[in-house]
């Protein structure tokens, strides 16, 4: 038989968003129920940003072994153990499993129900065998992989990210759909592993990113051995003897094994969103700048609203709904302000706007600087000078926006979006001490070489050679 709860909370979705809104509410004292048809901890645990930085770091590895030369220790071909190399991602996943687990949250007194979810009013859902009535409900339900309209390619088995975290058999040729950062990631992680590699991408391999600093991945990418096709649209997919062969920007690419990686899409079907009265379209569920959906009792996090699309960022999504929800505290979604990292090698990071973004929004009451990791001794001292950061400021100084490629981007990128989010200047980039020698010091170069025009200007020797009157 069918039961009822009555509760203050009901989540759905227990990936990023869903676990922090959960875990907050249920140790401030709310009834929450939390219901999952899938496994806990969602796609970044199981099928995203986990296992493939676990990836990653295996073909990390096994590039350093072939590139040690330049240290003067001799470079070896590593022997990939592929089974192995899963095992260690999922070994990985399995780790950090317990923290997003049924046990810990039911343990924090929250209900949890591994079952399909539906509205089917505007404050009630039910599952196979709950009907769950409550005050407010957060959707959480995240994204799934979109796979294009591709002639043929419905008849062929393909990967996706969440299915290829489960293959053992190391592809002698991946061909990768999308130059996305999933694409990229993969792409370059198997091709360290020993596959034979192709991107193909419909217009340039990330191209979320500033071109200027695309750039450099895109060399390390190609000096890899991955073979990357640009604005090469793909038209169709065919069995071949081995494999497949696909017909892209006018070249035929015959492989093993295909990643579609275009893009993802919100998850809504089966919600029954309009028994709830909740407006949503193609790109994912619409909401005010509090995150409340066209039902003001109901609220949407993370993938399923569309816009950014990383871990990180609904977390922060919980936060301001926990403010709203909980505190009545009013608190605006601030999402623009997230940084996103490509991991890659070297890694991309950006935070805030673009320079184009910039000169949009600005017209020429912008200043860009720049500062190269070939002038950085921490880079020297590790044989790795590639990239450099860039940041794009208003007249004044304050910060609109901050990328950075190179070795590390995605930690130094933090302290950008710190500024970023405080409406802070580059002059206190200028203030720091930064330890010397780390890549660190990159970011109060950049804030240095703002100023270094009006320092160095012919007015400021005129300045002081007045004041050295006074000696």
């Amino acid at each position: 038989m069918s039961k009822t709860i009555n509760a203050d909370i009901c989540i759905i979705g227990a990936g990023s968003g869903g676990l922090s809104v959960a875990a907050g509410a249920a140790q401030l004292g709310r009834k929450v129920v939390l219901i999952e048809k899938g496994e806990m901890g969602g796609d970044c645990l199981n099928t995203g940003c986990v296992p493939s930085k676990a990836l990653i770091s295996a073909a990390a590895r096994a590039h350093a072994m072939r590139s040690s030369d330049k240290y003067g220790v001799r470079s070896v071909e590593p022997e990939i153990n592929f089974p192995a190399v899963m095992d260690h991602v999922h070994g990985v996943i399995a780790a950090i499993a317990p923290i997003d687990s049924q046990e810990r949250f039911e343990g924090l007194g929250v209900t949890v129900l591994r079952e399909y979810a539906a509205f089917s009013g505007e404050r009630q859902v039910k599952t196979d065998s709950t009907t769950v009535n409550a005050k407010h409900f957060i959707v959480a339900t995240g994204s799934t992989p979109f796979v294009p309209p591709i002639d043929g390619l419905e008849g062929i088995p393909y990967f996706t990210n969440e299915r290829i975290f489960d293959n053992r058999t190391l592809p002698d040729h991946l061909i990768v759909i999308g130059g996305g950062p999933i694409g990229v990631e993969l792409a370059q992680a198997h091709r360290r592993l020993g596959a034979n590699v192709t991107v193909i991408e419909g217009a340039t391999i990330l191209n979320k990113d500033d071109p200027e600093l695309v750039d450099v991945v895109r060399k390390q990418l190609q000096k890899d051995g991955v073979d990357v096709l640009e604005n090469a649209m793909v038209k169709s997919v065919r069995p071949s003897e081995g494999g497949v062969t696909i017909f892209a920007g006018g070249r035929t690419v015959n492989g093993s094994h295909i990643l579609v990686a275009v893009g993802r899409t919100p998850t809504v079907d089966g919600l029954n969103l309009e028994a709830a009265g909740i407006e949503y379209d193609k790109h994912g569920i619409k909401t005010d700048n509090r995150l409340r959906t066209s039902n003001k009792r109901i609220y949407a996090i993370g993938d399923v609203r569309g816009g950014l699309q990383f871990t990180h960022v609904a977390g922060y999504h919980a936060s301001v709904v926990v403010r709203n929800m909980l505190f009545k505290m009013p608190s605006s979604n601030n999402d623009d302000q997230a940084p996103w990292v490509t991991y890659t090698d070297p890694e991309l990071a950006h935070v805030g706007l673009t320079e184009t973004q910039a000169k949009d929004q600005h017209g020429d009451a912008i200043k860009t600087v720049r500062w190269t990791f070939e002038e950085n001794d921490r880079a020297k001292a590790e044989r790795d000078e590639r990239g450099f950061i860039k940041v794009t400021t208003d007249k004044g100084g304050t910060i609109l926006g901050a990328s950075i490629v190179g070795h590390g981007a995605g930690d130094l990128i933090g302290t950008w979006a710190f500024a970023i989010s405080n409406g802070q200047k580059i002059k206190g980039f200028t203030n720091m001490i930064a330890p010397y020698p780390t890549r660190s010091e990159i970011s109060k170069r950049a804030g240095g070489a703002w100023y270094t025009p009006t320092l160095f200007s012919g007015r400021t020797k005129t300045l002081i050679s007045l004041l050295s009157m006074f000696d």
